[in-house]
């Protein structure tokens, strides 16, 4: 590899690592490759037009040394790119660490919002909503915008974010697991399924006009949404959620 010959071409080299490289096509992946450096073009711009959503990167290194976003590529520049679980101890920090992690989702992530909520996390979901609302909700409150769609990743005012690979839900919530190292939380099982608000626990005969006659005869404990009101008890579809819940903490442990 001569970078002398690269630089006088105008170009700068990359190399991208780990599961970044889904992002790449199979000519490109785990190896080095050339393209052309276009004025002051910056890194963050460089790297995302090369397939890569900038949320995913966890550093970048030019020529053994850490940058951030707004490095401008230079002719001759020699890049890794690392995902946010490589990211070397010796890296700039690309994003200010997160207090606690709060999602938005996309359209196509029904079932994986279900299951945050299921865990206690905050997690927005609509199943109408606009890519530029899902956007906006993810950079101005500083959420984690989990999505199908790599080009709505690559807003710029998205911070945080992650492109979620497995299509099946079960799958979905053990990778988001182990990507964000999750963990239930203490309101597992106290935030609402389907509009994502807390729960708060009920006195039966408050709600017993509400219940069909099975669940009246069979159950005494109950909670209820303060939003939209939905009432929720721990029969047959608790039981199977808690066993999928335990399922997926298992297998991100062991993943």
């Amino acid at each position: 590899m001569n970078i002398l010959t690269v630089q006088e071409r105008g170009l700068a080299l990359i190399r991208v690592y780990g599961d970044l490289n889904d992002f790449l096509p199979p000519g490109r992946r785990e190896t080095w490759f050339e393209r052309p450096c276009k004025g002051h073009e910056t890194i963050k711009n460089l790297i995302e037009t090369c397939g890569v959503p900038h949320p995913e990167i966890g550093a970048l290194i030019v020529g053994g040394h850490p940058v951030n976003f707004d490095y401008p590529v230079q002719p001759g520049d020699m890049i890794e790119v690392f995902p946010i679980t490589m990211a070397p101890a010796s890296s700039v920090t690309l994003r200010p660490p997160l207090d606690e992690p709060r999602f938005v989702l996309d359209t196509h992530l029904g079932r994986l919002a279900a299951y945050l909520r299921m865990l206690g996390y905050d997690s927005l979901y609509w199943n109408d909503a606009h890519d530029a609302e899902l956007a906006r909700l993810a950079g101005e409150e500083r959420r984690i915008l989990l999505t199908r769609d790599r080009e709505l990743l690559k807003r710029s005012i998205v911070v945080y974010g992650s492109f979620v690979r497995e299509v099946i839900p079960a799958r979905q919530i053990v990778e988001v697991m182990r990507r964000f190292n999750l963990t239930p939380t203490s309101t597992v099982f106290q935030r609402c399924m389907r509009c994502n608000s807390l729960t708060t626990a009920v006195e039966k005969a408050d709600i017993e006009h509400l219940l069909e006659p099975r669940t009246r005869l069979y159950f005494d404990t109950f909670r209820r949404c303060i939003a939209c009101g939905k009432i929720y008890w721990q029969g047959s579809h608790y039981t199977r959620m808690a066993t999928l819940l335990e399922h997926s903490v298992r297998l991100k442990v062991e993943g």
